[in-house]
């Protein structure tokens, strides 16, 4: 009987030996582009916009999620997190004998597929592990995401893990918070610094009376709030401020409807790129025109929002934008290089049948003999100082020597990782420094822009100053007057006599409003309706 027992232990014990310690519930997330390295970094960007969500039976196993509408400028930055990788990889200072791989997650636009692409990139890709889970996260780091609210899930899945989460867009000054984001970072100045600009270039212009629009989202609302406050501080009064999210159409023909009915003609569009697309969507189909629209970076220098009619409503706008930097090398891997390494089978003489990814990639496929938006990008040159930084980070981990090369032995820890990019300084290749502050962000630098028509009629995004917080006061923010084309074809306001002289007793906004209307030149007088009415023609 004793005999019997210890064999049924023995053999309890083997099989629990067979069985994985470790198993992913449900089926492993794969990347969308992939390269094995000795070290490896995640990045995680809106490659397509829309994303269809399967029919949930509940009987089966749910299928793949499925994407559509490329977004050409979220894969110009998947391209360039590769190429400042291939481009590590082929240097001789940098990392010499380490070579850097990447995972690169689409996450469609959806914070489930933001949630989904984080899983994956801590736990990567075997399905299951013959040992104990160690803990140890699959990559080193992750870029990404774009949009703030995106980033707050990717970080907030990943701290825990101390897993360091560098953004080149996401803007939003509640991920300043070092307690709540400690391995936070981005290569773009906190919401903080654009909200107080915007105040300032508002009352520049002497625009006391204004109306606000922001996404309602982490990005729109904290901005926006930052911006209501700056205002206040410099006397601009705010008529109204409406804010809607992207799947909201209702509340977007309220927005319409309070800015068609309103008489502020500036207006200060606190909105993501997709928000403020359907807005000019809305606004065009109503007709609505002859508005000063103040910009955001998010926005101002996008080109799908340049279409056959969207100057009528949007020429002449004014916002910051973040600088363009040009990044050498780069316009001729994105028809080539690329190509060459992420899809062999778009090679002439490939031997290669067209494989499953290429099939499932014809959109991004279509767009391999394209660059003419190439130096016209700005974020970009974000995920090149991003992917730098971590680079120069785990240079310095791995005791790396231009001699000897580094001691690949070290194993490399997340949390070391983030220590390290706190102490990074540095310069890229076209001049400009890389370093964090104390919330992890970078200095805030922006390009004024203008929208205007060029020689030949097409929409130019002209430079017509800058803000650079890291110089003294005085020298901060700086304006072109001379170059600026201000649209300010103000529509004839009228005010009733009496209503102007009891707003003199009112709020000092009510009374910015009657000095907004009546210190311009009266054009002619009526009397509508049997009240005395003073019509001027605004000009800003």
């Amino acid at each position: 009987m004793l005999v019997l027992v210890i064999l049924w232990v023995v053999r309890a014990i083997e099989a629990q030996s067979k069985t994985p310690l470790c198993k992913i519930l449900g089926s492993p997330e794969s990347p969308l582009l992939s390269k094995e390295g000795d070290v490896t970094i995640g990045g995680a960007f809106s490659i397509h916009s829309k994303i269809t969500q399967p029919l949930l039976s509940f009987t089966d196993t749910p299928t793949r999620l499925t994407c559509s509408s490329l977004n050409l400028r979220e894969f110009r930055f998947a391209q360039t997190m590769i190429f400042a990788i291939e481009e590590i990889n082929s240097s001789d200072y940098l990392l010499p004998n380490v070579s850097i791989g990447y995972r690169i997650y689409d996450n469609c636009g959806s914070t489930l597929s933001s949630m989904r692409a984080a899983m994956a990139l801590m736990n990567g890709a075997d399905a299951t592990s013959e040992s104990a889970c160690s803990g140890q996260s699959a990559v080193h780091a992750i870029i990404g995401e774009s949009e703030s609210s995106s980033t707050i899930v990717l970080s907030r899945t990943t701290g825990p893990f101390k897993l360091p989460v560098i953004s080149h867009s996401a803007t939003c000054e509640c991920l300043s918070s070092r307690t709540e984001y400690p391995s936070f970072f981005r290569t773009i100045a906190s919401d903080l610094y654009q909200s107080r600009a915007l105040a300032q270039l508002v009352k520049h212009f002497g625009w006391s009376w204004v109306g606000a629009v922001n996404s309602d989202s982490d990005y729109g609302n904290n901005g926006m709030a930052i911006f209501l406050a700056a205002a206040r501080e410099e006397g601009v009064c705010v008529e109204y401020t409406e804010k809607f999210h992207r799947t909201e159409p209702e509340k977007l023909k309220k927005v319409v409807e309070v800015i068609r009915k309103s008489t502020a003609r500036v207006i200060v569009g606190f909105l993501a790129h997709v928000e403020m697309n359907n807005l000019l969507e809305q606004l065009s189909v109503h007709n609505i025109t002859g508005l000063q629209f103040i910009g955001v970076e998010a926005w101002i220098t996008a080109d799908s929002l340049v279409t056959p009619t969207s100057f009528s409503v949007l020429g002449g706008s004014l916002g910051f934008a973040v600088q363009k930097a040009n990044i050498s090398g780069f316009s001729d891997f994105v028809i080539k290089g690329f190509w060459e390494s992420a899809f062999p089978c778009t090679q002439p003489n490939s031997e290669i049948v067209m494989d499953t990814q290429c099939k499932d990639n014809l959109d991004l496929i279509e767009t391999k003999d394209y660059n003419d938006d190439v130096p016209e990008l700005r974020y970009s040159a974000n995920i090149y100082k991003a992917i730098y930084a971590v680079a120069h980070s785990l240079h310095r981990l791995l005791k790396c020597k231009n001699v000897s090369g580094c001691d690949k032995m070290i194993k490399v820890h997340p949390w070391q990782v983030v220590e390290a990019l706190q102490m990074v300084n540095f310069t890229i290749k076209n001049g400009d420094q890389v370093w964090f502050d104390s919330t992890g962000a970078a200095v805030a630098r922006y390009e004024v822009v203008n929208w205007q028509r060029g020689a030949d009629g097409s929409v130019e995004f002209k430079p017509v100053g800058y803000y650079d917080a890291s110089l003294p006061p005085g020298e901060k923010f700086v304006l072109r007057n001379e170059d600026i084309i201000c649209l300010c074809q103000c529509a004839v306001k009228a005010v009733p006599l009496e209503l102007a002289r009891s707003s003199r007793k009112g709020s000092q906004c009510a009374a910015m409003t009657v000095y907004f209307v009546l210190r311009v030149k009266s054009a002619t007088q009526q009397e509508p309706l049997g009240q005395k009415m003073e019509i001027h023609s605004v000009r800003c």
